[in-house]
């Protein structure tokens, strides 16, 4: 048989309280760790799912937009609702992830509210830049397509963003350039108007028959189908000196022929001056515009708040003749 044993009335017995309350703060922990880990993955999908959505609803907009203008296509429209939609999205799927892991919306309002002044002068350039966009937008001093000139750069517009402007210049060079930049400063558009003119300075030396420079001149203008016969073609004589004589031709053409009217006239004019005889001039090129003829200064200008022209009414045709 087994012996008892008896303890004796001064021994120390094992710490359990303290071992039990071990196992709690571990299971606590633990269970605080999965919940965050849980709380992250959540987030980290949620935040996908936004950027997806953004992605998806700019296409959306951008198609809606093409298709409401299908006759008269509005690339700048399509660029700036679907940024602008792109934008919204992602700033409510960043509230939600932020909600998601804990910080709850009130907190984020009165943070945001106690920190309106420093906000808002550390955002003072992209609130502007947005502005300007939207007034770019709404009174149109440019479109996607135009060749523009501003105070730094000349190039083609390809986008019109919330913030930034994209232009490609001539030699194929990617520039952004903030909107408040752009609408805050002089803005040259070379593709507003349909027709350009064209102003070419030459010189012909005293001994050469000025007349005959010039009337040489008018005839080869006046022969160039790129060149408008209404304005007409205009010579004038500038400068005189001892040495030279400085006239000028003033011609107008349709805007996508401007530099090579322009630099046809300027060969022209340079034979010309050495021998008004000459007959190797340079040929008129075929025309790049669409209408040979194009409408003058001013028509087919493209306004947020301009009016559609009525529709034309189509002439019935007339009876036919009784035989």
């Amino acid at each position: 048989m087994t012996k008892l044993k008896l303890i004796a009335s001064d021994a120390k017995l094992p710490a359990l309280a303290g071992v039990k309350a071990d196992e709690t703060m571990l299971g606590h922990f633990l269970d605080w760790l999965g919940g965050a880990a849980v709380n992250l993955a959540v987030a980290g999908l949620i935040l996908i799912l936004t950027f997806w959505v953004a992605g998806w609803l700019a296409g959306i907009v951008r198609r809606a937009l093409g298709r409401l203008h299908r006759t008269n296509p509005d690339p700048t429209l399509q660029t700036f609702g679907s940024s602008l939609v792109r934008y919204a999205v992602i700033a409510l799927g960043l509230v939600a992830v932020l909600q998601r892991l804990g910080v709850q919306a009130t907190s984020i309002i009165a943070v945001l509210g106690a920190a309106s002044l420093a906000i808002g002068l550390a955002l003072q350039g992209a609130l502007s830049n947005v502005a300007a966009g939207v007034m770019i937008l709404m009174f149109r001093p440019y479109k996607v397509g135009d060749t523009i000139e501003t105070s730094t750069r000349i190039g083609t517009v390809k986008s019109l963003d919330l913030l930034f402007t994209e232009i490609a210049t001539p030699d194929n060079v990617k520039v952004m350039i903030p909107n408040s930049k752009v609408f805050g400063d002089v803005i040259l558009n070379y593709s507003a108007h349909h027709t350009r003119r064209v102003d070419v300075l030459f010189r012909v030396p005293l001994k050469t028959d000025l007349v005959a420079v010039l009337k040489r001149l008018r005839e080869r203008a006046e022969h160039d189908p790129r060149i408008r016969k209404e304005p007409a073609v205009m010579i004038e004589v500038t400068d005189l000196s001892e040495l030279f004589a400085q006239a000028a031709i003033r011609a107008w053409t349709a805007k996508e022929d401007f530099a090579s009217v322009k630099t046809d006239l300027m060969l022209s004019a340079h034979l010309l001056a050495e021998d008004p005889e000459r007959q190797d001039l340079p040929q008129a090129r075929p025309s790049k515009a669409e209408d040979p003829s194009p409408a003058m200064p001013g028509e087919g200008e493209h306004h947020l708040f301009r009016r559609r022209a009525p529709r034309r009414v189509g002439t019935s045709a007339a009876p036919p003749k009784p035989g």
